[in-house]
């Protein structure tokens, strides 16, 4: 209370680095309480809300001043750290307290009128204007939260969440696959949170932003970082699901995006460098597949003025991923892709022949067959190792005395 009466008669004392170290002991002791009390924090949060973004305002502003100023080396000085650490303990208690949010003090609704509208100029204008390096991580893990905390609550506000946070960080994380790894992390985990709990907004967004959304999850699908692949080819899946739960969004997106998608996820299939990703291919590979040959794509997938009459989609597809994979790969001959795209397109084949299929064919190419292909059957090779040391376990519980203390499982606890 005294830091803000100061600041109202002179606003140069909340830039003073001993204000500032204040600022942030006092934000960090509330970080503890609301962490204790969950949602009874409600009531202490709202006496000083509102200050406490003026506050963030007026850091960022000086940050942004001090950048425009003297370039990409103000991050560095020491007053803009002290500021940037100020505004970072903002955005960490308000992810505590919408994390900890409940009912009855901090019901859903009440926390999605009640305190994000206020959130998200402040926050999300500075993070939009600020340049790469003086963007915290933290406001993709708060708006993460904010999503999956309060779902469709805040699905009229993700439109302009993604507006201000979508294409800055996109093009920050796409320069190469090693700078900012905490932005990237944070951006697929938000962008998988819009896509499970508010997955209407992601067609509420301009077409431009929507082919980002899937440009996006493409790149992630084709990171050299085992963790971003697999967040990709799972962001990925779950759109197919929900794509395809959507009557009123599926055509439209099967026929601007599936062929792509196939050739994309076939592409990471082939690689090499992605074999520990093969279950979700085979996963994502069947799922496309299938739905084109169960009649579910009604819109053509290829241009109608310049195809025979008579035309469908199961054909078209299928002669496509013959020429391409002949194109591709010249020491397989196209009877053995007929062969396996007859595999393809079975839909009597369960999720392991499939798998079963792809790896055959994998195997037969040149640039796998003096490859280790060990990743191939990793699934396989986990679950083995699994049975056998529940195997080994049984047997040694058999024998009183051989399990340490630490193994027994005791159900009375």
């Amino acid at each position: 209370r005294v830091i803000m009466d100061q600041a109202m008669t002179n606003i140069e004392s909340l830039v003073e680095p001993s204000t500032i170290k204040e600022i942030i002991k006092i934000l960090k002791s509330n970080n503890r309480v609301c962490h204790s009390v969950g949602s009874l924090f409600t009531k202490q949060l709202e006496t000083f809300f509102l200050e406490m973004l003026n506050v963030y305002k007026v850091y960022s502003e000086r940050i942004s001043n001090a950048i425009s100023q003297q370039g990409a080396i103000a991050t560095q000085m020491s007053l803009t750290r002290t500021m940037r650490s100020a505004k970072k303990e903002v955005l960490r208690l308000l992810n505590v307290f919408i994390d900890k949010s409940g009912p009855p003090e901090a019901e859903p609704q009440a926390v999605a009128q009640g305190f994000i509208p206020h959130v998200l100029d402040p926050i999300l204008g500075d993070y939009q204007r600020n340049i790469a390096g003086a963007r915290d991580p933290e406001v993709l893990l708060l708006f993460t939260t904010v999503v999956e905390k309060l779902k469709s609550h805040v699905v009229d506000d993700v439109p302009r969440i993604m507006e201000s946070i979508f294409e800055c960080t996109l093009q920050m994380i796409t320069v190469n696959f090693e700078d900012y790894p905490e932005h990237r992390i944070r951006f697929y985990q938000f962008l998988r949170a819009v896509n499970l709990h508010c997955f209407p907004a992601l067609f509420n967004i301009p077409p431009a932003h929507q082919k980002l959304v899937i440009d996006a999850v493409v790149w992630a699908m084709k990171h050299t970082e085992r963790n971003i692949a697999n967040t990709g080819l799972e962001i990925l899946h779950e759109l197919l699901l929900n794509v395809g739960r959507t009557p009123n969004i599926a055509q439209g997106f099967y026929q601007q995006y599936l062929l792509a998608l196939i050739q994309d996820v076939f592409a990471v299939l082939t690689d090499r460098l992605h074999k520990s990703g093969f279950k979700m291919h085979s996963t994502l590979l069947r799922l496309m597949f299938h739905l084109v040959q169960m009649n579910q794509v009604t819109v053509p997938l290829f241009d109608p003025e310049r195809a025979p009459a008579g035309q469908s989609n199961p054909a078209f597809l299928r002669e496509h991923m013959s020429n391409l994979l002949v194109t591709s790969f010249p020491n397989v001959t196209k009877s053995q892709v007929g062969t396996f795209l007859d595999g393809m397109f079975n839909l009597k084949l369960d999720l392991q022949s499939f798998k079963t299929l792809l790896r055959d064919f994998l195997i037969q190419l040149k640039e796998f067959s003096i490859e280790d292909n060990s990743g191939l059957y990793s699934e396989e090779t986990e679950f083995e190792i699994q049975q056998r040391e529940e195997r080994e376990r049984a047997q040694r519980s058999a024998v009183p005395g051989l399990l340490k203390p630490s193994e027994i499982i005791d159900d009375d606890l």
